[in-house]
């Protein structure tokens, strides 16, 4: 238990404080206090004029498509390209679309080993760069919408804001995790392959690569995908406990800065810290169930004769420590990176189930940028109600959520619940799924329900034990990641544009308060109406009902 404790006190309570002073930082960098640098952009590109919501949002769409385009060119045609040591293939073209897809939609859910099937050049040139701009999409979406609901007359330039998050946020705090990885013992080299001979005299080859650099930006951008197949299990991937806690404090501090950089930019501080504990308070009942749950030994080894007195060893990388499995199945989940630390399908049921709620609500910090524009459209939907209740025109910051406002707040929503259920539906009631899963029963819809959880959350963990490396499952798969990340983004963005079109009014003694307990609460409410009860049943079909299953 004290190295429970221990273990999310280092990471949770490193975290939370480095978030402050970056979240600071990214206010400031957001709205244009670094005007050398802006300059700079500026004058190379030829002027950044200032964008409505439409122009915003359609500048970020064709910057994606372009993304996109680009990345499946160059994994199409990795075998015909330099940097290719290893002698890496072609890959099929369906793997190609859903790679290119995870990629540019910040998901990284991966249907590959990458070692095994990416050269060096698709791996940094395409999917490495992709890391930096998709999380940084995310980013300039959020100040874009900071910016609207703050007041501005502006939502600011698309490409002046992508730029100031690539190169002033995450380029310089990768490099940071970059050479901290490197020197615990993260490999950094373009030479192919290691052929070694063991101590038994039999040979070994040993996949390496620029892997250091790779992995910094999976953590710190909400990316999750892995250098290697095994993700952070892999010893070269994350060889000890402090690249193991360095790593998870990576993986969740910007998601964190921008709740901050929110709050400083919409000139609500309290406001911000209001959305921070309740984004807080479910991550750590979260973390709580999770490390409760998978102290209870494995049913697997029931029958055998194996001690267990120290919990669910199955799947977890001794090496790191039973307890961190756990804690950072909930953090990778909750923040939308989808990298592991342990392997997911082994989990207990009930600790399974923590990551699916974390990917279900989607706003407990969430994807860099996307998670607070997600709790945003929780906001919404709560103040919305909360006026109704007191019978006053629902405000928020000043402006009137109205039908418009709220139609398209629960479209929003509602989309996620219909991705991940209607996907999880057709591909259980038929051999798409069936035909896939590694487990019956409860289990198996598990192992579906998770993987388009995942997709659906724009998250890339997988339960594993499903064989989703087929045309159906990349294509469906493909499908929902693009609906999933790029949907919730514009919607909110709307949103925003259409308050802006109204006057704004001062507040009042009458106006709900957004700034006390009372607010969180109601917000607390909302979350779990819309987020947790439309997946219940999901839930007591699966996990649960697994549960119920061994136990009895």
């Amino acid at each position: 238990m004290m190295e429970a404790i221990f273990a999310i006190v280092l990471v949770v309570g490193g975290a939370a404080p480095l978030s402050w002073p970056l979240g600071k930082y990214m206010a400031a960098l957001f709205s244009g206090r670094f005007t050398r640098a802006d300059g700079l952009f500026t004058r190379a590109v030829g002027g950044a004029p200032d964008q409505g919501w439409k122009q915003y949002s359609a500048a970020l769409l064709a910057f994606n498509a372009l993304m996109f385009v680009f990345v499946f060119a160059l994994l199409a045609t990795q075998h015909a390209l330099p940097f290719n040591p290893d002698g890496q293939g072609a890959a099929s073209l369906d793997l190609v679309f859903n790679t290119a897809a995870s990629f540019t939609t910040n998901t990284n859910l991966q249907h590959y080993s990458g070692e095994s099937t990416w050269s060096y050049l698709a791996q940094l040139g395409g999917l490495m760069w992709l890391q930096f701009v998709s999380a940084a999409t995310g980013i300039a979406a959020l100040a874009a919408l900071a910016r609207g609901i703050g007041g501005q007359a502006s939502m600011g330039n698309f490409f002046l804001d992508l730029q100031r998050a690539t190169f002033g946020v995450l380029l310089p705090l990768a490099i940071v995790v970059a050479c901290a990885l490197a020197l615990s013992g993260v490999p950094m080299t373009l030479a192919g392959a290691a052929q070694v001979t063991t101590l038994e005299g039999a040979a070994q080859t040993i996949a390496r690569g620029p892997a250091a650099a790779f992995v910094a930006i999976k953590q710190l951008g909400t990316n999750g995908g892995g250098f290697f197949g095994p993700n952070s299990t892999h010893p070269l991937e994350n060889p000890d406990f402090w690249s193991n806690g360095f790593s998870m404090i990576a993986l969740i501090l910007v998601p964190m800065a921008c709740v901050w950089m929110f709050g400083r930019i919409i000139g609500r501080m309290k406001h911000a810290g209001v959305i921070f504990g309740v984004m807080l308070a479910f991550l750590m009942l979260k973390i709580g169930g999770a490390v409760a749950f998978e102290a209870a030994p494995t049913q697997a080894f029931a029958s055998l004769p194996v001690m267990q007195d120290v919990g669910n060893l199955e799947g977890k990388e001794l090496r790191l420590g039973a307890t961190t499995g756990p804690l950072w199945a909930v953090l990778t989940t909750s923040t939308s990176n989808g990298s592991v630390g342990a392997m997911h399908d082994s989990l207990n049921p009930l600790t399974g189930l923590m990551p699916m709620v974390g990917m279900w609500l989607n706003a407990t910090f969430g994807g860099v940028g996307v998670g607070m524009i997600n709790m945003f459209l929780y906001i919404v939907v709560a103040v919305f109600i909360a006026g109704m209740m007191v019978g006053r025109t629902p405000e928020y910051l000043g402006h009137r959520i109205e039908g418009n406002e709220m139609r398209l707040a629960v479209l929003a929503l509602f989309s996620h619940a219909l991705l991940i259920l209607g996907g999880t539906a057709l591909f259980a009631a038929t051999a798409w799924g069936q035909d896939a899963i590694a487990n019956v029963g409860a289990h198996g819809f598990s192992e579906i329900l998770y993987e388009f959880s995942s997709a659906g959350a724009n998250n890339g963990s997988g339960f594993e034990g499903l064989g989703d490396n087929t045309m159906a499952w990349n294509i469906a798969t493909g499908l929902v990641m693009l609906i999933a990340r790029y949907l919730p983004i514009i919607v909110p963005l709307a949103i925003v544009g259409s308050l802006m079109a109204k006057t704004r009014s001062a507040e009042s003694a009458g106006t709900l308060s957004v700034e006390g307990g009372t607010f969180g609460t109601m917000l607390v409410i909302t979350i779990l109406i819309f987020g947790a009860l439309t997946f219940f049943p999901a839930a007591a079909l699966g996990p649960i009902a697994e549960h119920v299953t061994l136990m009895g």
